[in-house]
């Protein structure tokens, strides 16, 4: 592992990607005015954005957008490429050209993450800043004059009328059908049949010969189509594969849905004595670098990560869709974040940063869960005593320990050590608990690396 990913970031870290030296030196000295940014390595063609990117692994890649070997469109290739290896990358482009044909296929597939800015204006004020500071978190960040050429009405005389035309800019902006409707508060079909009217009404130009025309309603269907098929905003607010699930009609909004499951709860101990005496920015970069480690252990054995609260780290195995070794999984995925983290305290105590010691409660049994909210905002819960007795099996766990329930400890296949612990009574719970805490000694992660 590199154990330079494992240090808390200070500033949020670049890689640079233009064939223009002097272009790209002039960005490397705006982007480097900002404390906050740091400029990490450069490329002058697709290969060495996509090899650099591997090896620096940056939060955000500011790239032009046409480089050798061709002079097309590498950057934007390069980007994409950049982003499927390294997902969460964000990515800023930089154009000359203000044609939304490159706008459209930089973002066809979502706009989380990505940023499209004209060079001439990049020198103005904080924009470039600003942008990477956006696409570093997720967020889009589009030059003005770029929204405006995706929505310039090419059509026959008469032109859309306002309200089509602020429905065309919707859609080029990248909201899907649904955000749409809840805006106009009117139902999906309906806004989907508008849109439609609006393309015909684009094609009217079409029949009149008009090329561009052609192109800019080729482009923004496929634009809309591959947004919706992408699901990007149920993709960004939901845990992995709910999206997917949601979208092909096996789970509705506010419907309940009865799971055998295996929660994992993880806490970090004296966490309030570490974070009394820390740097409240170091502790964040302490915090992001442990959440991330904990995420790879849990997703690495197929679990789906409900939330991080604070310190607090809760997963599920079993659910959204059934695993019938789901407790075997969290088990090697607790495994895993104890090992993770070990080697994640080794590094920081050499850097004089306080150690995260864990604690981990496992529970299995049945739960109910539901997708509550709306159609703008949606959050998985699972709830149940299942995820009550995890939490109180967690605080049983001293550092380093992982607690089990007996219906987990019941429920395994793999064989694993553990030891009995004294029956108590815990909150919630009229009868003693009995629990069992895995061994020292535990065995090597037999699970690692499911799907």
């Amino acid at each position: 592992m590199d154990h330079d990913a494992l240090a808390p970031r200070t500033a949020i870290e670049v890689f640079l990607a233009d064939d223009n030296l002097i272009v790209r030196e002039g960005v490397r000295a705006l982007i480097e005015r900002n404390a906050d940014l740091t400029v990490v390595g450069a490329a002058a063609d697709y290969d060495g954005v996509v090899s650099g990117c591997a090896a620096t692994e940056p939060q955000v890649l500011v790239t032009d957008v046409r480089m050798p070997p061709s002079y097309h469109r590498e950057g934007i290739d390069a980007a994409k490429e950049v982003r499927k290896r390294h997902p969460g990358t964000g990515v800023v482009v930089l154009s000359q050209y203000d044609d939304p044909e490159y706008a459209v296929s930089l973002l066809a597939e979502g706009s989380a993450g990505y940023g499209y800015l004209l060079k001439d204006r990049v020198a103005e004020g904080t924009q470039l800043a600003d942008a990477i500071r956006e696409v570093a978190t997720g967020g889009t960040a589009l030059d003005p004059a770029i929204v405006e050429s995706l929505v310039r009405p090419v059509v026959s005389p008469g032109g859309l009328a306002p309200a089509e035309e602020d429905l065309l800019g919707m859609v080029a902006e990248g909201k899907p059908i649904k955000a749409i409707a809840v805006a106009r508060g009117l139902p999906p079909e309906a806004i989907d049949a508008e849109v439609e009217a609006v393309f015909v009404k684009l094609a009217a130009a079409v029949s009149a010969g008009d090329q561009a025309a052609l192109n800019r309603l080729r482009l923004l269907h496929q634009a809309i189509i591959d947004r919706e098929e992408q699901g990007e905003t149920l993709s960004r607010l939901l845990p992995g594969g709910l999206a997917d699930k949601l979208r092909a009609g096996r789970q509705r909004i506010g419907e309940t849905e009865r799971v055998i499951v295996t929660v994992l709860m993880s806490d970090i101990r004296s966490y309030s004595t570490i974070a009394e005496h820390a740097d409240p920015s170091q502790l964040a970069g302490q915090l992001n670098v442990h959440r991330a480690a904990m995420n790879r252990a849990i997703l690495g054995e197929g679990g789906t990560v409900m939330q991080f609260v604070g310190d607090a780290v809760m997963a599920v195995f079993g659910a959204p869709f059934p695993q019938p070794d789901h407790a075997d999984r969290a088990v090697a995925a607790a495994a895993g974040m104890h090992a993770l983290q070990a080697e994640i305290n080794t590094r920081w105590q050499a850097d004089g940063l306080p150690p995260f010691g864990l604690g981990i409660g496992l529970s299995t049994g049945s739960a109910a869960a539901a997708l509550l909210g709306s159609e703008e905002r949606l959050e998985y819960t699972l709830v149940g005593d299942t995820v009550n007795l995890a939490q109180r099996l967690q605080q049983l766990a001293t550092a380093g320990e992982t607690v089990l329930a007996g219906a987990t400890r019941s429920a395994l296949t793999v064989p694993t050590q553990t030891a009995a612990l004294p029956a108590q009574l815990v909150k919630g719970r009229d009868t003693p608990v009995v629990a069992y805490k895995i061994a020292a000694a535990a065995p090597a992660v037999a699970t690692q690396g499911r799907t």
